[in-house]
């Protein structure tokens, strides 16, 4: 019976050995938030990506969770490719995904609206158009009446990190005292 088990387990990894992922193919194995998610590569090396032209809103703002469930539901567990292998500073990978049925999930966020065109480092007009589709049909974070872009949410927030918080003035209750309570007057004498 042990050797049976044992013969089960080593064609279990045998058969899963022989059916390798393809170099330029990496399987998603976490989704970090919005737009950044992490990889495992043909050889089994951990990636985190961060997707190219775009920002989602931060965990703490509006649609900031939604974003992260979209991206899950598009890519979590499923094989992707990608599309550029530029390193960020925090030496992330900032690249395109694209998905196995071949859409580009840097798009479909966008285009969805849970992202905005990161235009400071955005290259791709696509992401323009998208971001205008979504907002004219008030999709996702559209639909609040004024949404803060993520690097904006960023900034006021690290603004506010480096303030020293105030010190809270304590009002003196002024003590009002009556001759009743005073003399220890008691109802008796009035």
């Amino acid at each position: 019976m042990k050797n049976i088990r044992l013969l089960i387990v080593f064609l279990l990894v045998a058969i899963a050995g022989c059916n390798p992922l393809p170099e330029d193919t990496y399987k998603v194995v976490k989704i970090k938030d919005g737009d950044t998610i992490e990889l495992l590569s043909h050889d089994l090396q951990n990636i985190t990506v961060r997707l190219a032209g775009i920002d989602c809103p931060e965990k703490a703002q509006a649609f900031g969770t939604a974003a992260r469930q979209y991206t899950a539901q598009l890519c979590f567990g499923q094989n992707v490719t990608l599309n550029g292998s530029d390193k960020d500073r925090y030496g992330r990978t900032v690249a395109y995904v694209i998905l196995a049925d071949g859409r580009n999930l840097n798009h479909e966020l966008v285009k969805n609206g849970y992202a905005w065109e990161y235009k400071t480092y955005s290259k791709d007009p696509e992401l323009a158009r998208l971001e205008q589709y979504a907002r004219q049909n008030r999709l996702g974070l559209w639909q609040d009446a004024n949404p803060v872009e993520p690097w904006n949410f960023r900034r006021n927030k690290s603004k506010n990190k480096n303030k020293k918080p105030r010190k809270k003035r304590r009002h003196k209750q002024e003590e009002t005292v009556s001759l009743v309570s005073l003399y220890n007057i008691t109802d008796e004498v009035f």
